[in-house]
């Protein structure tokens, strides 16, 4: 790789982009360009190997966005083209940006199971929990009760939790941000690239025209943020709250907010956040905690090794390779019985 360091400029188009005033795609962009220069620099990636996939909805805009590689695919097929993509050329870094209706819906078989095959793409999922391209529908994260234009008198689905579902099919890498959180969406972005297999990264993104303010339980000002949502990082305590005098402990099987100072509770009390525990228990209690009775967390909540699918295909490639000979697909077919018809 040559010594040119990039800058977020190498990775901006030349295209006007075309959300609406206000949509949290615009941070999330700003964050995914402000990262891609650091994970170039410390994974040794040059530009020309960037690749973006997207399917279907406002978020699949993104690829225009950027100057890289990019395929703008079909309604929920993006995680199943960035296979194909990563497969067939494990040298590119591959990443997926697609919306909670792409993935979780008509995409939702391709998302859960390029998961559990542990490619090594890096999902970002914007979770508006709507359909905006199409005009107000809800969506597979839209809340029960919501009333959208297919829901005129609320949805009777529960939603799903994103976390709870990547963590559930047996992901290694679950992060979640907030798009004003710009930074912070960056630094997990950073994280998600180190990983060796999937990573997906949820940004809870407000659309302002169909859903505006969905997220602001949480979400809304600075001192609603520091008091309801707290930011995980591995090896430090589970602290919250504008004083950061606020924690998680273990209660019984359970999680539980406390105050410290209060109840005889300490900061030994507090938990401190593992990452890169096997164990996914602790991993999915965190990831479905929902602002309210216990902060919405955020941050990288997983992150553990495991194989990764396009090395043990390659491994098992070369091995039959070896074994049996073959050196191209003419071997192969020519290596069993044959017969000559005249």
């Amino acid at each position: 790789m040559a010594d040119y360091k990039y800058t977020p400029a190498d990775f901006k188009s030349d295209q006007e982009v075309r959300w609406c005033p206000g949509c949290g795609d615009h941070a999330i962009l700003n964050a995914v360009q402000r990262a891609l220069p650091e994970i170039a620099d410390q994974t040794d990636t040059p530009h020309n190997l960037f690749t973006f996939i997207s399917g279907i909805g406002c978020s699949s805009r993104f690829i225009y966005y950027m100057k890289t590689f990019g395929f703008h695919s079909v309604h929920g097929r993006a995680n199943a083209i960035a296979t194909g993509v990563k497969t067939a050329n494990p040298r590119l870094n591959v990443w997926v940006t697609s919306g909670d209706g792409d993935s979780l819906a008509i995409g939702g078989n391709h998302f859960i199971h390029a998961i559990r095959r542990n490619i090594n793409l890096n999902a970002i999922l914007f979770n508006n929990e709507i359909y905006g391209l199409t005009k107000g529908q809800y969506s597979p994260t839209s809340k029960l009760g919501k009333i959208t234009k297919t829901s005129p008198y609320g949805t009777v689905e529960k939603p799903f939790n994103p976390g709870e579902l990547v963590i559930g099919a047996k992901g290694t890498f679950f992060a979640r941000s907030i798009d004003m959180e710009v930074n912070l969406t960056k630094e997990c972005l950073i994280a998600a690239a180190k990983h060796q297999g999937m990573s997906v990264t949820e940004v809870l993104q407000n659309c302002v025209i169909f859903n505006d303010k969905t997220h602001a339980a949480f979400a809304g000002d600075k001192a609603t943020r520091q008091e309801h949502t707290i930011t995980l990082r591995h090896g430090e305590k589970m602290l919250f709250g504008k004083e950061m005098n606020k924690g998680l402990v273990q209660d019984g099987f359970l999680l539980k907010a406390v105050t410290i100072g209060e109840d005889g509770y300490t900061i030994d009390d507090v938990l401190t956040h593992d990452a890169h525990c096997q164990s996914n228990f602790l991993h999915q209690q965190l990831a479905m905690m929902d602002g309210k009775s216990l902060p919405l967390a955020i941050g990288v909540i997983r992150d553990v090794e495991a194989p990764v699918y396009e090395e043990e295909v390659d491994k098992q490639t070369h091995n039959v390779e070896e074994r049996k000979h073959f050196g191209s697909l003419r071997d192969m077919i020519m290596a069993g019985e044959t017969w000559e018809v005249k």
